[in-house]
C-alpha cells in the first residue's frame, strides 16, 4: 500500500527537490562557463575543476536557503497589492459619484466579494503568498466598504459611533476570515489591531469624562491580554502585546494624573479604581510571560497598587504626609512575596516597584539628613562664638523645615523595611549579596532618621550633642560585635560620619569641644581594644589619635597661645604614638597608630612654619621622636633617615633664625661628631651604607654653607667650598661610597655654576639669536649620532654607581 504524505510535508518535499535541482542546474552552468573559458584562451593550461559539493539534505525541508526567485515573487506580490489598493482606494474617493447607487454597490461587492473568496483557492492550488498577497487587498476592501457604506447608507449618523461600530465588525468579520483560513497570517493580526479602536470611539462619541476614557483602554488592555496570553499565533501575540503596552499605559497615565490632581478623596475614588484595575491587567498579562516582560508588568502593577491603594487617602493631606503614605504602600508590597504561588520574574518586579517607591520616598526626605551633617562645616567661622539655643542654631543652612516634618517618619518606615528584608529575606527569590545590601541600608537610613529627627524638632543644642554622642557610640559597638562584613563597614562607616559631624557641631562652644573630642577619643580607643578585626582596629586607632590632635590644638587655643606655641602640644600626641607603637603586638595596628603620629607631627610642623625659632624646636623635637622609633629593629630603616634628616633640618633652620652668617662655626664641630660616629658604624658593620654613616656628617656642613655661598659676593667662600667639595668627591669616588660621591659632587657642580653665572649671562649676551638654537641642534646631533654608545656608557655607570655602598 503506497503512503500518500499530508500536504503540508509533501510541500515540503517538492521545496527540498526543487532546491537540489536549482543547485545542479548552478553547478552545470559553472562548468559550461569554465569551458569556454578554455576554449578562448587554448595558451593556459586548463585548471582543474571540481563541482560544487551539493547541499545537505534534511528530511522534508530545505537545505540551503531559498532562491531570489522567492524574494522577487514576495515583492512583486507587495507591489502588486499596493497598486490595486491605491487603485481602489482612488476609484472609491474621485470615481464613485460617476455611478448611481446600484452599480458602484455592485462592483464593490463584487470586488470584495472575490477578493474574500480568492484566497482560499489559491491556497488550494499551494500559493500561499499569493494568497496573503490578496487577503491584504480584501482587508482594504472591507475597510472602503466601511467608509463608502456610511457616505451612502447613513449619511447623518455621527461619524465616531459609526466609526466605533464599523471598527467593531470589521474586528469580528477578520477574526471569523482568520479562523476560517487558519493559513493566512494577515486576518488575525489585523483583526486585533481593528479591536483596539472600537472603546475609545464609542468613549470619544459619548462625551466621556477623563475616567471614562481610562476605561475604555483598559478593558482595551485587558482584552488584548488575554489574547496575548491564550492565542496560539505569534504574530497575533506579538500585536496584542503591543496593542497592551499602548492601551494600557495609556490608561494608567491619565488615572495617575486624575489621583494626583484629585480635589479630595471622594474624587480620587474613581482613579484609584482605574489604577488597581490597572494593576490587576499588568499582573495578569506578566503571569505566563516569559522572563523580561514579566518582570516589568510586576513592576508597572506595583507601581500601579501603590498609586492606587495611597492616592486615596494621599488626596485630602499635604504633600509631606502624602509621602508617608505612598511610602507605608510600597511597604506593603513585599508582603505579596510571602505567596509561594506567585512567579519568581513578577515577584522581582513587585519587590523592584517597592524598592523603587522607597528609593523615591528617601531621595525626598535626603535633604534634611544632608543639612543636619553639612549645616555644622558652614559655621566653622564662628568657632567657640557660644553655643545656639537649639539644633537649627548650629546648622546655619536655611531648609523649609515645616514642609519636611515627615522626614523622620519616611526615614524610620525605609530603615525598618530594610531591616525587615535582611532578617526575613522571601524564600522565592534568590539572595546574591542583597540581603547585605538590605541590612547595610537599614543602618544607613537608621542613622539618617536620628539626625533628621533632631533637626525637624530643633532639639536643645546639648540634646543634640549627647544623642549624636550615643549615636556614634552606639554604631562602635555593633562594629565591635560583629565580624567582618559588609554591615559592619557599613557601621563603622556611619560612626565616622556622624563623629565628624558631632565634632563640628561641637566646635561652637569651648566645653563642648573639650567634650566632645574627649569623648570620641575615649570611645574609638575603647573600641579599637576590644575589636578583633585588624584593619577595623586599624581605623578606630587612627580615628582615636585624630581626636586627641584636636583637643591638644582646644588646649592651645584655650591657653591663648598662638599657633607656633601650640606645635609643641600637638606632638604629645605624636610621643604617645611612639610609645603605644612600640607597645602594640599587632603589626597593622601598630604601623596604622604610627603614620596617624607622623600626620601630627606635620601638623605640628605646618602650626609652626611661620615661627622660625618654634620651627627648628619643633624640627629637633620629631626628629628625636623618630630617632627614638628607629631604635626598634623593625623600625631602622623607616625612621633613621628621617631622624638624620630632621635634626640637620633643625639645625640649618635655628641658624637661620639666629641670623649666622659663618654656619660653619657651628656646624663643623657637629659634622666632625658625626663623621667620627659614622666612622665607628663602618667599622663594626661594612655593610652599612654610607648614606646612614656619613650623610648626615656631611650634608650638616656642606648644605648650610652653599646656601651661603650662593649670596655670598666674595670669592673666598666659594673657593673653599669647591676644595673641599671636590675633595670629598675624590674621596668617595675612591672609597667606593655613594654618600660622599653623591653629596660632594652636587655641591661641587652647584658652587661651580654660581662662579660661572655671570659670565654665562654675559656670553649668551654676546651671541646672536640664532646661535643657541644652532648649538642645541648640533648637540641633539651629536648626541644622536652616539646615542647607543652612550647608553651602553650611561648602563656601566649606573652599575658602578649601585656596587657603591
Amino acid at each position: 500500500m503506497r503512503h500518500v504524505p499530508p500536504p503540508a510535508e509533501e510541500l515540503a518535499l517538492l521545496d527540498h527537490e526543487l532546491v537540489r535541482l536549482d543547485a545542479r542546474r548552478a553547478q552545470l552552468l559553472d562548468r559550461r562557463a569554465w569551458l569556454l573559458s578554455v576554449l578562448r584562451a587554448p595558451a593556459e593550461p586548463p585548471r582543474p575543476w571540481a563541482p560544487a559539493a551539493p547541499p545537505a539534505a534534511r528530511p522534508y525541508a530545505p537545505a540551503a536557503p531559498a532562491s531570489p526567485a522567492h524574494g522577487t515573487q514576495n515583492v512583486l506580490l507587495v507591489l502588486g497589492g499596493l497598486l490595486l489598493a491605491v487603485a481602489a482606494i482612488a476609484f472609491t474617493l474621485f470615481s464613485w459619484g460617476e455611478m448611481g447607487i446600484a452599480g458602484r454597490s455592485a462592483v464593490l461587492a463584487a470586488v470584495t466579494a472575490g477578493a474574500l473568496v480568492a484566497p482560499a483557492l489559491l491556497l488550494r492550488r499551494a500559493l500561499p503568498s499569493t494568497a496573503e498577497a490578496v487577503a491584504a487587498l480584501a482587508l482594504v476592501l472591507t475597510v472602503l466598504d466601511a467608509i463608502a457604506l456610511h457616505a451612502v447608507a447613513a449619511p447623518g449618523t455621527d461619524g465616531l459611533a459609526f466609526s466605533a461600530f464599523a471598527s467593531a465588525v470589521l474586528a469580528a468579520v477578520w477574526t471569523l476570515y482568520g479562523l476560517l483560513l487558519g493559513r493566512l497570517r494577515t486576518p488575525l493580526p489585523a483583526a486585533v489591531v481593528a479591536a483596539q479602536l472600537p472603546l475609545v470611539f464609542a468613549a470619544w462619541a459619548s462625551g466621556a469624562s477623563a475616567t471614562g476614557f481610562g476605561w475604555a483602554l483598559m478593558v482595551t488592555a485587558a482584552a488584548d491580554v488575554a489574547v496575548a496570553s491564550w492565542c496560539r499565533g505569534l504574530a497575533v501575540r506579538v500585536t496584542a502585546c503591543a496593542g497592551a503596552v499602548v492601551t494600557g499605559l495609556g490608561s494608567l497615565a491619565l488615572g495617575l494624573g486624575l489621583s494626583v490632581s484629585a480635589d479630595g478623596v471622594s474624587g480620587a475614588v474613581g482613579p484609584g479604581a482605574l489604577l488597581l484595575a490597572g494593576a490587576v491587567v499588568a499582573v495578569a498579562g506578566a503571569w505566563r510571560a516569559p522572563r523580561e516582560p514579566a518582570v516589568l508588568g510586576g513592576v508597572v502593577g506595583g507601581f500601579a497598587a501603590v498609586a492606587a491603594v495611597g492616592g486615596v487617602p494621599a488626596a485630602g493631606l499635604p504633600w509631606d504626609r502624602a509621602v508617608v503614605v505612598y511610602l507605608l504602600c510600597g511597604a506593603v508590597l513585599p508582603l505579596v512575596l510571602r505567596s509561594r504561588m506567585v512567579p519568581r520574574p513578577v515577584a522581582w518586579g513587585v519587590l523592584s516597584a517597592s524598592a523603587s517607591v522607597v528609593v523615591g520616598a528617601v531621595l525626598w526626605a535626603a535633604p534634611v539628613v544632608a543639612a543636619a551633617l553639612l549645616g555644622p562645616v558652614s559655621m566653622t567661622a564662628g568657632v567657640w562664638s557660644g553655643a545656639p539655643e537649639g539644633f537649627r542654631g548650629a546648622l546655619g543652612l536655611t531648609v523649609p523645615w515645616s514642609e519636611s516634618a515627615s522626614s523622620p517618619v519616611v526615614l524610620v518606615v525605609a530603615a525598618g523595611l530594610s531591616a525587615a528584608l535582611h532578617v526575613r529575606w522571601p524564600r522565592t527569590l534568590p539572595e546574591k549579596g542583597w540581603r547585605a545590601t538590605a541590612g547595610a541600608g537599614g543602618a544607613v537610613l537608621g542613622c539618617g532618621a536620628v539626625l533628621a529627627l533632631l533637626a525637624v524638632a530643633d532639639a536643645p543644642y546639648a540634646v543634640a550633642v549627647g544623642v549624636e554622642l550615643l549615636l556614634v557610640a552606639a554604631l562602635l559597638a555593633l562594629t565591635v560585635r560583629r565580624a567582618a562584613d559588609a554591615i559592619a563597614v557599613t557601621f563603622l562607616g556611619c560612626a565616622l560620619v556622624a563623629a565628624v559631624s558631632v565634632g563640628l557641631l561641637g566646635l561652637a562652644a569651648e566645653p563642648a569641644t573639650y567634650a566632645v573630642s574627649g569623648a570620641l577619643a575615649v570611645l574609638f580607643a575603647g573600641s579599637a581594644t576590644r575589636s578583633r578585626v585588624p584593619a577595623v582596629r586599624s581605623v578606630l586607632a587612627c580615628s582615636s589619635v585624630m581626636c586627641a590632635i584636636a583637643v591638644a590644638g582646644a588646649v592651645g587655643a584655650s591657653l591663648g597661645w598662638s599657633a607656633p606655641h601650640t606645635a609643641p602640644l600637638v606632638l604629645v600626641v605624636t610621643a604617645a604614638t611612639v610609645l603605644l607603637g612600640a607597645r602594640l603586638r599587632t603589626p597593622v595596628v601598630a604601623a596604622s597608630v604610627e603614620l596617624a603620629g607622623v600626620f601630627a607631627a606635620v601638623v605640628a610642623v605646618a602650626l609652626a612654619v611661620t615661627d622660625a625659632p618654634f620651627l627648628a624646636l619643633v624640627l629637633g623635637l620629631c626628629g628625636v621622636l623618630a630617632a627614638a622609633t628607629a631604635l626598634r629593629p623593625e623600625r631602622r630603616l623607616v625612621a633613621g633617615y628621617p631622624a638624620a634628616a630632621l635634626f640637620v633640618a633643625a639645625a640649618w633652620v635655628r641658624l637661620a633664625a639666629s641670623g649666622v652668617t659663618d654656619p660653619e662655626a657651628y656646624t663643623l664641630p657637629v659634622s666632625l661628631a658625626a663623621f667620627a660616629v659614622g666612622f665607628v658604624r663602618r667599622r663594626r658593620d661594612p655593610a652599612a651604607s654610607s648614606w646612614a654613616a656619613y650623610g648626615p656628617a656631611l650634608s650638616m656642613t656642606m648644605v648650610p654653607s652653599l646656601v651661603v655661598a650662593w649670596g655670598d659676593p666674595h670669592w673666598l667662600r666659594p673657593l673653599l667650598l669647591g676644595v673641599a667639595a671636590l675633595v670629598v668627591t675624590l674621596v668617595g669616588a675612591r672609597l667606593r661610597l655613594q654618600a660622599p660621591l653623591v653629596l660632594g659632587g652636587s655641591v661641587l657642580a652647584l658652587d661651580a655654576l654660581h662662579e660661572l653665572a655671570p659670565h654665562v649671562v654675559q656670553v649668551f649676551d654676546a651671541l646672536p639669536r640664532w646661535a643657541p638654537p644652532a648649538l642645541a641642534g648640533l648637540l641633539l646631533l651629536a648626541v644622536g649620532a652616539t646615542y647607543e654608545q652612550r647608553l651602553r656608557d650611561a648602563r656601566r655607570v649606573r652599575e658602578s654607581f649601585g656596587r657603591m655602598r
